[in-house]
């Protein structure tokens, strides 16, 4: 029972560890590796390459997997190139097997203290911190190996007979037992949801001689069929281009373990001829010592075959991308929306939020979203008031086609008090990790946005029931002057809203941040002045008081609607 306690107790630092590691490394460089995706995908080739380089840097496929998703889902990267960049994904994530088999054959625990001195200086030195909770993962991921190896050799499975028997109770030529392990590999990786335990397990069994080499392989092939399954599950409340990303990376996988099937056997020979091990070697025919040297280089030989593996199956189906992409696209239909009832988030998906860090760029995108249709519902408003001011007004198709865009208006504001009470939930749960400062920053300063959101989404409202009360009370029209000041108004309020979108889907650094101020104040001014003249035209008996009323209440939430464009501005450049 101690021995299973420190066994799983090993397994846990180990994951614990990488996590952190991933973590502190995505805090990093989290933008820059976002920069690097976008900028390196040129061709299927550059996109596996910075695949490959970017999982080896922060340790995680599944953080290359949700920025390559973002990027679909912002337009900035095809399928096909997303395809790519996960194939290179697959590459990269074989550099965990390797510091594994390192750990398992070598005492690194020296190397894990001097992570944990060093890391500690630096989490309470806070300008490098991020460094200091890397190399503090880094020294719980290399204890937990040594803790592993050493609990292995505890345990020492190759003389443990039950263990001995229960694997010889497999005949190691049948294509059936290697199907029983390939589907055990598959079930313990969904079950504990981490590849890497299962391969640090699996290595011990090998390298204390109680597994043969070709189940132990057939293991590692499951595990790279049970992540798969992992983000495929997580990807089912996802949108269509997520869960089309997550089909191709299962895809490449189940393909990768079907055609090694029918060459099982020479190309793990070739990969121990690679290593240098002797797979003929019998445990009765040499030393005790000889056996255990040979099984040693079983962890070199399980991180060489994942390796090989995904690079060989890479090279095959980086030719076929176009192909694949028609598949999963095929299998994986859209599906067709009403605009106006999908209250659903395009972008932001749950079942990937695994990086924190680089959730923030999902939230943006919706963020984009949102703005998008707040301009589209005063564009609306705008229609509206055309409608009822149309020659036509008292026609029953008229009334048709006005009551057929309020109630647009209506569930547009139905859906804005719905996206910001989603986004905020969900930067809320995301707020709840560890984050950088500067993330941290970002977050209050989209709540702020989508805040401000909701309410330009309240005040087109407001003008649509103003619009209506009138139209539907039949009161007399605005004359020609008060419409062509409306027009003016609603004009001034629209480039504001267009000014708001540019900064929101552009850069800040490129953005002219007095062109909102400057029409703020063409809009207040203007308010002011129409105000003024208002009153003389109503004591002139220019038109009625209640008409008058009604006039000023649109103008004055056009105003309204101006201030929440400029606090939104604000909040998206930094300005308190």
């Amino acid at each position: 029972m101690l021995v299973l306690i420190k066994l799983l107790g090993s397994l846990a630092l180990l994951m614990f560890g990488m996590k952190s590691m991933s973590e502190a490394l995505q805090k990093m460089a989290g933008p820059q590796l976002r920069h690097v995706l976008g900028a390196m995908t040129t061709n299927r080739f550059t996109g596996m390459l910075t695949g490959m380089l970017v999982t080896a840097s922060v340790q995680s496929s599944t953080a290359t997997t949700v920025m390559t998703v973002s990027f679909v889902n912002a337009g900035l990267l095809t399928l096909a190139q997303a395809i790519s960049v996960i194939m290179g994904a697959n590459i990269g994530t074989t550099l965990t097997a390797w510091i594994m088999s390192a750990g398992m054959s070598f005492d690194i625990s020296m190397v894990s203290y001097a992570g944990f001195f060093l890391g500690i200086i630096l989490i309470y030195m806070k300008s490098h911190r991020y460094i200091g909770d890397f190399l503090f993962g880094l020294g719980l991921l290399l204890l937990g190996l040594t803790t592993l190896r050493l609990t292995g050799a505890e345990m020492d499975l190759g003389h443990n007979e039950t263990v001995l028997n229960f694997f010889a109770s497999f005949d190691p030529d049948s294509f059936l037992t290697t199907l029983i392990f390939l589907f055990l590999g598959g079930v313990l990786t969904f079950c504990v949801q981490s590849s890497a335990a299962v391969m640090a397990i699996t290595m011990i069994l090998c390298s204390s001689g109680a597994l043969p080499i070709y189940q132990g392989i057939a293991l590692v092939m499951g595990e790279n069929i049970g992540t798969t399954v992992t983000s495929n599950l997580a990807a089912l409340s996802a949108n269509t281009q997520a869960r089309r990303a997550a089909l191709a990376h299962m895809f490449f996988n189940v393909f990768g373990v079907i055609w090694i099937l029918f060459v099982f056997r020479p190309f793990i020979d070739a990969v121990c001829g690679l290593v240098g091990y002797d797979v003929t070697m019998a445990k009765d025919a040499v030393s005790s010592e000889a056996f255990l040297a040979n099984a040693a280089k079983l962890t070199f030989v399980l991180a060489a075959f994942h390796t090989c593996f995904n690079v060989a199956n890479t090279f095959i189906l980086i030719w076929f991308i176009p192909q694949i992409e028609r598949f999963v696209c095929w299998v994986i239909k859209s599906k067709k929306v009403d605009e106006e009832e999908d209250f659903r988030l395009h972008f932001i998906t749950a079942g990937f939020m695994k990086t924190p860090e680089l959730s923030v760029f999902e939230a943006q995108k919706e963020i984009q979203n949102f703005s998008k249709r707040m301009h589209r519902m005063f564009q609306m408003v705008r229609d509206l008031l055309e409608l009822s001011t149309s020659v036509s007004a008292k026609s029953k198709d008229n009334d048709a086609e006005f009551n057929k865009l309020f109630s647009r208006i209506e569930k547009y504001e139905g859906i804005s008090d719905n996206m910001e009470l989603e986004i905020a939930n969900y930067l809320n749960s995301v707020s709840d990790s560890h984050l950088s400062d500067d993330t941290k920053g970002k977050i209050r300063a989209m709540l702020r946005e989508i805040s401000e959101l909701e309410s330009i989404g309240d005040a087109c409202q407001k003008m649509a029931r103003t619009i209506s009360r009138k139209y539907n009370a039949k009161q007399d029209h605005f004359n020609e002057k008060q419409y062509e000041h409306l027009h003016q108004m609603m004009e001034l309020t629209d480039q504001s809203l267009t000014q708001m979108n540019k900064l929101i889907v552009g850069r800040k650094d490129s953005f002219d941040v007095n062109r909102t101020f400057n029409i703020e104040n063409e809009i207040n001014n203007y308010r002011n002045q129409l105000k003024s003249q208002n009153i003389v035209d109503v004591n002139n008996h220019e038109y009625t008081y209640a008409v008058g009323t009604i006039y000023m209440d649109l103008i004055n939430e056009c105003e309204k609607l101006g201030d929440y464009v400029v606090n939104v501005v604000e909040a998206r450049m930094g300005i308190r």
